[in-house]
């Protein structure tokens, strides 16, 4: 995200577009609100997950914040084109969330309701991820900015791919994904 998306200020999921909208209306920190957002959804995941997710989840969240916060004061420019940026960060995205439902856990946000979502109704958390995300930053951008919201629409699209690719990945097929992928069904 601090290398590909956030340049271009691309939204990178629901919990930042929540977090662009109450700023925008209500000059809300960016951080507050994306502080509170992850803490009832961690005690939502803890309820209907489970304390390893909630517990993976909150690992996830504070490895995010750490990385963040660390290489943002170096990048100053984008990397390349806004295509290009998007494309390779939407790919990244998707490998890593992949991994992370693999796993049981999830980066915190809207990604817990699509976890419980998927959970209660067997389909695919890509998918689900990207409909919760998309209503969101659909309304950010009518809210906020426009101009944005279709390189959001497509990080989420092409990252809810890469998702739900991941997830129908037989691991007993690869060996290599076994290794990271261990607790998978």
């Amino acid at each position: 995200m601090t290398f590909f998306l956030f340049p271009h200020q691309i939204s990178s999921g629901g919990a930042a577009g929540i977090s662009i909208i109450l700023n925008f209306l209500f000059q809300t920190p960016y951080s507050a609100t994306l502080w509170m957002l992850n803490a009832i959804m961690i005690v939502i995941a803890f309820r209907q997950l489970g304390k390893s997710n909630a517990a993976g989840t909150m690992f996830c969240v504070t490895v995010t914040a750490v990385t963040i916060h660390v290489f943002s004061p170096f990048i100053t420019e984008p990397l390349s084109y806004p295509a290009v940026d998007l494309a390779i960060g939407a790919i990244i995205f998707g490998i890593g969330l992949g991994i992370l439902f693999r796993l049981g856990a999830s980066s915190g946000g809207m990604d817990i309701l699509a976890l419980i979502i998927s959970k209660w109704r067997g389909c695919k958390p890509g998918r689900t991820l990207f409909y919760i995300n998309s209503t969101i930053l659909l309304l950010a951008g009518f809210i906020v900015d426009v101009k944005t919201i279709f390189y959001a629409l497509a990080c989420q699209w092409i990252s809810g791919k890469i998702i739900d690719l991941l997830h129908s990945i037989s691991i007993e097929k690869y060996p290599i994904l076994r290794i990271l992928t261990f607790p998978s069904k």
